[in-house]
Parts: structure tokens; C-alpha cells; sequence
């Protein structure tokens, strides 16, 4: 990659983005940071060898792909500000913020080409799933590199409308937590059943990565995997019957839907046909 690319923003997920392009031999000096806060950027300068700024403009003058790494709130004033800076070189912005929709971004930047992407909080482990908008500015030369950068953290998929992108919010977005609290909840029960707190949460976190593993090599559907591990009539049998009895199917699925919904109603509150605070 002989690209210049910005990193507005020296967070969780621009740390992991970076982290992982180095680790896939990207050139440090391609790799510009800026942020407010000199820890973070000390942090990263000595653990990557990154060029560091707490300046956006300067972080950008040379870039072929901006990163936008920063919150949701702050990214309209954040894009405004390097638009015109970005416009020269044709560089493609790179969006990692929550609830905001390409168009609008593509709006404040001035027709920028932009690239959405919703990554999930497992890329801080370079296990994540991202999946990606493109605007029509986008060419398919820019369209590889975002993907290539984004697969630092882990796999990619396109989407084709973006607004299949609340979906991905509350599928993978917002899916960790759904496994966290089961894990969760799993551990609970193994001390209700009388195993101390270190052994339930063992075995609590321990299936959970190996269910979690056997799924993603496997190319078994997960209902199958499902059937090849309960016997009628066995224990499993019981569990998953009780489940079904309490129609935990459309518990999942109506919480699903209330993150999507929940989603749409930030892109609103967020986007372009909110003024600026």
C-alpha cells in the first residue's frame, strides 16, 4: 500500500485499524494521527511508530485516505473543517462513526468520496466484522483500499443500500453485548447451581469462544450445529425446549428490531436535517 492515510481520531478503533496495518506491513510514516489528547498520541507513537499531530489539517495536507475515527457528535464540525484541504488531493474519507450516513458526511465534505463502515467492537482483537457503503463517488481502485484497510481488524462485507446499515448495527454492531449477557447469564446460573464464581464464569466464557469458533469454521448452518449437539430427549433437549416454551425466538428478534429502529432515529438526530449544536 503506497497510500498517505490520516487517522482523525487515536481511539479504540483507530488504534486497532493502526495496530493492525502495521502488523500487515504498512510503512509507519504513511500513517498520520491526530488527536486532542498527547497520551493517546504518545501511546501510539511509541508502540507503532506513527507520525503523530494534535493539528487535523496537518494530519490530512498529504493524505490519500482519511479515517474518520471519532464520535458520532463530533463529525459534522470535524469533516467541515478538512474539506477543503481534501478536495486537492481527491482523497477518500473513511467513516468508523456510529449512526452517521454517507450522504450526509458526503454533504459537509463536498462531494467527497466516502466510504461508511460499521465495525464491531471484536476488531479491537483483529477478530471483527466490518461491513461498508460506498457513495457512487467512490471508484473501485478507492473501494479496494478501504477494504483493505478495514480487513486490518478483520473480515468485510459490502452492503449495496445503505439502508441495510441499521441491520448491521443491531446484528453485529450491537450483537456482542447479546453474547456478553448470555455469557453472562450462563455464568449466573452455574453459581445458582452451586459452582463457585470462578469456575461458572470459566466454563461460562470457555463455551462461548469454543461455540463461537466451532461456527465460524464450520460450514455447517448454525441450526445444524444446533441439532448435532442436542439428543432427544437429553439435557440439551431440555434447556433449548424451555426456551423455546418462553418464545425466546421473538424475544432476540424484537430486540434486534429496537436496536435497527433505535439506529435509524440516530442517523436522524445526528445527520444533516439536525443543525449544528
Amino acid at each position: 500500500m503506497n497510500q498517505n492515510i490520516a487517522f482523525i481520531g487515536g481511539g479504540n478503533m483507530g488504534r486497532a485499524l493502526i495496530g493492525g496495518l502495521v502488523a500487515r506491513g504498512i510503512a509507519p510514516e504513511r500513517i498520520t494521527v491526530s488527536d486532542p489528547h498527547w497520551p493517546t498520541l504518545q501511546t501510539l507513537q511509541e508502540s507503532y511508530a506513527v507520525r503523530t499531530t494534535q493539528d487535523n489539517a496537518v494530519a490530512v495536507s498529504d493524505a490519500d485516505v482519511v479515517v474518520l475515527a471519532v464520535k458520532p457528535q463530533q463529525l459534522r464540525e470535524v469533516v467541515q473543517a478538512i474539506a477543503p484541504l481534501v478536495q486537492p488531493r481527491a482523497a477518500m474519507l473513511i467513516s468508523v462513526a456510529a449512526g452517521i450516513r454517507a450522504e450526509d458526511i458526503q454533504g459537509w465534505a463536498s462531494g467527497a468520496a466516502v466510504v461508511r463502515c460499521m465495525p464491531n467492537r471484536p476488531a479491537l482483537e483483529g477478530c471483527g466484522v466490518s461491513a461498508l457503503y460506498a457513495t457512487p463517488a467512490v471508484s473501485d481502485q478507492q473501494r479496494a483500499l478501504a477494504e483493505q484497510i478495514m480487513q486490518a481488524t478483520g473480515t468485510t462485507l459490502w452492503l449495496k443500500q445503505e439502508a441495510d446499515m441499521d441491520a448491521v448495527t443491531a446484528v453485529s454492531g450491537s450483537g456482542p453485548a447479546y453474547f456478553f449477557l448470555l455469557t453472562e447469564i450462563l455464568a449466573e446460573a452455574g453459581q445458582t447451581l452451586g459452582l463457585s464464581a470462578d469456575i461458572s464464569r470459566e466454563l461460562a466464557v470457555q463455551t462461548a469462544y469454543g461455540a463461537g469458533y466451532m461456527a465460524r469454521k464450520s460450514s455447517d448452518s448454525p441450526a445444524t450445529l444446533r441439532e448435532q449437539v442436542t439428543s432427544k430427549g437429553g439435557t440439551t433437549a431440555a434447556a433449548l425446549n424451555h426456551m423455546e416454551a418462553h418464545d425466546i425466538r421473538r424475544i432476540v428478534t424484537d430486540a434486534v428490531a429496537a436496536a435497527a429502529q433505535r439506529s435509524r432515529e440516530l442517523a436522524e438526530l445526528l445527520g444533516e436535517k439536525q443543525p449544528p449544536k
